[in-house]
Parts: C-alpha cells; sequence; structure tokens
C-alpha cells in the first residue's frame, strides 16, 4: 500500500477568528476513477483522493488482512536474533526483556514474552517458562526511559544471559557496552531514531526499521509492532519445526497473530505513529479483535473504561479510553501493573488491577488539571502585542509538576498555542521534560542542534535525549535550562516563519445539505481507523442558513439548528468548547436565525432518546 502524500491545498477564505480555511485540492481524473470503482459519494471519492489513494490501494485499505502485513524476516538483524532466542529456549537460559514504562513498552514487553514462553512450554511446564523468561519496566522517576547499566549488573548477577530490549535501547550505548563487559548478550528491539552519526549500539542484533541501513518497506513502527514482528518471526520459526507444522502454521494465523494483534494496535494507535500504511492495517486488524476479548485483563480493562465487549472500539476509543489508563500506571505508580494485567488467567485479579489503573487515570487526571491551570496563568504572560505567542519552540518549566504527566502537558500546550513546546521540572538539580511538535518541525533534530551548539561552550547541554520528530524526552542539569532556552530560540526562530505558524483549518471536501445521509456516514466509517497522518476527515459545508438563533450549552458549548435541503429535517451541529469559546464566538458574528454561515465539520451518526439521525462536529464556524 502506498504512504499518503500531503495533498496540495488552495485558499478558500479567512474566518472572523483569523484563521485561513483550505479545502484540499485534488485531480479530477483520480476523483472520478475512485467513485466510478467504488460507486460511493463524490465527497468519499474527493476524500481518498486526496489522500493519494490509488485504485490499487484500494482492497488493502477497506479489506486489510494478515497477508498485507510485510514479512518480518525482511527486518535486519531479525536472523540473528531468532538464532540467539532459540539458543537460549535449548540451553534454558535465563532471558530478560528490559521494557519501558508507557503503553508501547508495556504491551511490546507481555508480546515478547508471551511469544517465547510459548516457545519454552513445548520443553518445559508452563511454570518453568514463566521463571526462564523475566521483565523489568524502569520507574519512570527513580530510574527513567532506557537501559541502565546498574540493572544489567543486577541481571547478570541473577544468572541472566541474553537481555532483549523492546521500545528503548537504540541509543543505549554505555548500557551495550556495560553489557559486553558483564558477559550479556544483547538484542536490541525498537523503533526510536538514532543518532544520525554515532549509529547504533554494538549488539547481537538491532531490529529497528528507522536504522539506515535497514531495507524494511514501512519506517514507521512503534516499539510493540516492532516487537510483534520479532515474536512473528521466532513463532513462525517454532512452527516449521513442530511435528505438524501446517498444524502448527494454521494455529498461528488463526489464534495467535490475531491476538496479539489486539495489543499491537493499542500500543500504535496510543504511540501515536502515522496510522498509513502497514500501521493502519495493524489497527484495522487489532481493533476488529477487540470485539471479542478473551484475556481476562484485557476485558476488565474495556469494563473499567465503558466500552462494550460485544463491538470494535473506535481508534477514538483507544486513544482516549484505554490508552490514558494503561499509561496512568507508569505515569504515577509501578508499570509493572500493566505486565500483569495483561498476563494474568485470573478474573479476580484482572477486575483489581484494572480497577487501580482506573483510579490512577483519576489520580494523573488531577495532576494534569491542576498543572494545567498554572500554564494556562504562564502562557498568558508570553502574549505578544498583537495577541500572538512568539515564533518559537516554547519552555515551561515548574519544581512541582509531576514528571509523569510532562508529555500530556507538552501536547496541551502545543494545542493551546501551535507552538512546539518543552515541559520540564526539577528534581535534586537536574530537569527531566517531554517535548511535543507541530507538523513541519523535527522536534528531535532541533534538539541534536541545540546538544551540539557551537557557542563557546561545552556542547554537551544534555544528560540524555532522544525521541521522535514530534515527541522527544530530555534531561539535562538545571543550570543548564537557561543555555537551552537560549540555543532553542535561536534555533527554532529560524525554522518557524511567522507565515508558517499562522493558524489554518483544512477541509477534506466540499458537500452541500443534499449530500448528508447515513450512507455518506457508512462510508466514512469504513475509511476509519482514523489517527496521526489519517485524520477523521472534515468537510466544508458553505452558505447554509440558521434555522433560529444558536444556543448556548452550560454557557461553553454551541448547538446550531440549520436548515437543510427543502423537504428535510434540519440539522443539528454541535461545537464544543475545546480550545475554542464558541458561545464567544456567535456572539462576535451576531448569528441570528437566517443568518448564512460556512461550517467545516465533521460528520456522525447519533441516536439518543433526544436525538436521532446525522450530527455534525462543529471545527470551523464564520460568517458565509
Amino acid at each position: 500500500m502506498s504512504v499518503p502524500q500531503e495533498p496540495t491545498a488552495r485558499p478558500v477564505a479567512t474566518s472572523s477568528r483569523n484563521t485561513d480555511w483550505q479545502l484540499l485540492e485534488a485531480p479530477a481524473e483520480r476523483v472520478s476513477a475512485l467513485q466510478h470503482a467504488l460507486s460511493c459519494p463524490l465527497p468519499i471519492a474527493y476524500l481518498l483522493a486526496t489522500r493519494a489513494l490509488d485504485l490499487p490501494d484500494l482492497n488493502t485499505f477497506f479489506e486489510p488482512h494478515l497477508s498485507h502485513l510485510h514479512s518480518p524476516g525482511l527486518l535486519l538483524g531479525i536472523e540473528q536474533a531468532i538464532r540467539r532466542i532459540q539458543h537460549a529456549v535449548s540451553a534454558s537460559e535465563p532471558i530478560l526483556i528490559y521494557g519501558d514504562y508507557d503503553v508501547d513498552g508495556t504491551t511490546a514487553t507481555v508480546l515478547l514474552k508471551t511469544a517465547i514462553d510459548r516457545m519454552v512450554t513445548a520443553r518445559v511446564s508452563p511454570a518453568g517458562a514463566a521463571s526462564l523468561v523475566t521483565w523489568h519496566v524502569p520507574h519512570r522517576i527513580r530510574e527513567g526511559y532506557g537501559m541502565r547499566s546498574g540493572r544489567l549488573a543486577e541481571a547478570a548477577a541473577a544468572g541472566i544471559r541474553l537481555v532483549i530490549s523492546v521500545d528503548t535501547g537504540t541509543r543505549a550505548f554505555a548500557a551495550a557496552e556495560e553489557a559486553i563487559a558483564l558477559g550479556l548478550d544483547l538484542i536490541i528491539t525498537d523503533h526510536h531514531l538514532p543518532d544520525s552519526t554515532a549509529g547504533v549500539p554494538e549488539a547481537v542484533a538491532v531490529i529497528n526499521p528507522a536504522q539506515a541501513s535497514c531495507t524494511y518497506p514501512f519506517k514507521h513502527l512503534c516499539g510493540a509492532a516492532v516487537a510483534f514482528k520479532l515474536a512473528h518471526a521466532l513463532l513462525l520459526a517454532h512452527a516449521a519445526a513442530q511435528p505438524d507444522p501446517a498444524a502448527s502454521l494454521h494455529t498461528l494465523n488463526t489464534r495467535l497473530l490475531p491476538s496479539f494483534l489486539k495489543l499491537v494496535a493499542i500500543a500504535t494507535i496510543a504511540d501515536s505513529v502515522p496510522l498509513i500504511g502497514e500501521n493502519r492495517i495493524i489497527a484495522a486488524l487489532g481493533l476488529r479483535e477487540l470485539a471479542s476479548p478473551v484475556q481476562p485483563g484485557l476485558r476488565a480493562l474495556m469494563q473499567v473504561a465503558s466500552l462494550p465487549l460485544d463491538k470494535s472500539p473506535s481508534a477514538a476509543d483507544v486513544g482516549f479510553r484505554l490508552g490514558p489508563r494503561i499509561n496512568a500506571a507508569g505515569r504515577m505508580d509501578i508499570a509493572d501493573d500493566v505486565i500483569e494485567l495483561f498476563l494474568t488467567r485470573s478474573t479476580d485479579r484482572a477486575q483489581e488491577l484494572a480497577a487501580k489503573l482506573n483510579d490512577l487515570n483519576e489520580a494523573r487526571r488531577a495532576t494534569e488539571r491542576e498543572a494545567l491551570d498554572a500554564i494556562e496563568q504562564h502562557l498568558l504572560t508570553l502574549l505578544e502585542s498583537d495577541g500572538s505567542f512568539p515564533a518559537e519552540c516554547l519552555i515551561l518549566d515548574h519544581p512541582d509538576w509531576h514528571r509523569g504527566v510532562l508529555g500530556i502537558l507538552a501536547s496541551r500546550v502545543v494545542e493551546r498555542t501551535g507552538r512546539p513546546a518543552l515541559v520540564l521540572t526539577h528534581q535534586e538539580g537536574e530537569a527531566h521534560g517531554s517535548g511535543r511538535s507541530i507538523a513541519g518541525f523535527h522536534l528531535l533534530d532541533s534538539l541534536t542542534a541545540a546538544h551540539t551548539h557551537a557557542d563557546g561552550l561545552a556542547p554537551e547541554l544534555f544528560t540524555r535525549f532522544g525521541g521522535h520528530a514530534h515527541a522527544v524526552g530530555l534531561t539535562l542539569a538545571s543550570d543548564r535550562l537557561p543555555l537551552l532556552r537560549q540555543r532553542m530560540r535561536v534555533i527554532s526562530r529560524s525554522l518557524l516563519p511567522p507565515h508558517f505558524l499562522a493558524p489554518s483549518l483544512s477541509c477534506d471536501a466540499q458537500i452541500s445539505p443534499k449530500d448528508l445521509t447515513l450512507d455518506l456516514v457508512q462510508w466514512i466509517d469504513r475509511c476509519a481507523p482514523f489517527g496521526n497522518a489519517h485524520p477523521e476527515p472534515v468537510f466544508l459545508l458553505a452558505g447554509i442558513s440558521l434555522r433560529e438563533a444558536p444556543r448556548s450549552i452550560k454557557e461553553r458549548h454551541l448547538c446550531l439548528s440549520l436548515n437543510a435541503a427543502p423537504g428535510l429535517p434540519p440539522l443539528q451541529a454541535l461545537a464544543w468548547s475545546r480550545a475554542t469559546d464558541w458561545v464567544a464566538h456567535a456572539q462576535a458574528l451576531a448569528l441570528t436565525a437566517g443568518t448564512r454561515v460556512d461550517l467545516a465539520c465533521r460528520i456522525r451518526a447519533r441516536s439518543s432518546q433526544w436525538f436521532t439521525g446525522i450530527e455534525l462536529d462543529v471545527i470551523g464556524l464564520r460568517l458565509a
């Protein structure tokens, strides 16, 4: 499946909120060909065309199948890793899986342990398998992200001879050298970007599609997906060695891999990797399997998240209801609870752990709200004379902010300001931070430039840092924070010209009231799952008149009743106040009955005791 490219866009006007609205363009011949091939509504053909989907891609897009996944054998280092793990299993060597404390790292740990346990169980008892394959997930506060040599020394002293990292290790040069000195063999599985000059650490194998020498055709897997690829390759080799290889392979393809994909899909969505190509296939297949969770921990987690157990959740359900509860363990306590949750066979224990994660998530939300109040006040002090924020990466810090919520806080700053942001807290002379970015600003490259910036001072700005274009983690001495601000101001201002930061709103296709049918909604649902790089479509509905004056909901949100096509009931549109004060905006526009407006909106079907029909989720509102 081809990776969608950035569509071209043409401006359609400027709203009263000084936001440029853009309608994405698509070649007419491609739109016509897609509509003819699919017999779909014109807005759907236009949507698919703007996302660069061609006719050969449609089968994979609309009917993803396990066979559409790339072979794990294409990953650099996979054969060496298989041989070393097979030797460890046959020799009953203890294996340590070194994970991470977020959704990606914990699910990756569960996936790889489950796969190796299955190989070991064929030789010894299940209890023996459980004791042979152990794991370590670092504590966010006491240890921080990544592999630590002290933990490796403890593992060696305990008789471990093989360590396998998941979702970490690409920049763990010191830990890799320590492993060699301790006589430990190391296999690294990760997806984070390698150091562009130093390459990757020395190890038995480094499995990471992001490394330059790896020719794997899809570069955007999350850490759990890379661990899944290794698990898949191990189980393929294991099946081939069984007395009845065909039956073993059938079990693998019909039972084990679909079950694994539930967790891989959760990690893929929660880690916000681009939901295109192979990631979209993983997410679609995994969400489908989540319609019938069997493992007690997964069932209990879905229950506390108020998700039904008899239908597939949406990507939004995973991203906003499952992901935060899983992450809460590593943010507020210890992530080992997540691994136990997904490994336990006890319904009672599963319910106990799921309830604990739910409580931790509530504590996380309270901690986040308290910090956001302080952040909002601080952001007001950064506003320039024209009411805009500086055209630079914003850096905020406070000693009382909890390290477990820094990434969330950075995301909120980006949403509020439209600027990349670093948010830090302090502990014992060190500043620990997380960063989030905006489209077009490579945050990891900027940190790398700041780390080695030539200003006459020692270039080693950070103690540790790493991540992606859009998300990073960093640690530095607290007294060097002013230097970080200075360097990032220079770097980011050169890469963030004012026109680049001008707020804009992209619409995927223009529609009219007569297009708003349940058939259109069903086609939109078929285009799901939506996420990073494949967002839920936004449609432009131009020149529609208000049936009555807008109504406010709880003094923050807005309800609009719109005149639909002749003979059809009025349309209902809701504008939820996330980052916009819609009530104040409507008042500024002086909206009354009969006012003609343009809407940028998402389209959904809704059924409740008060309303049944199509509902519009307002993203943008302006006078026609």
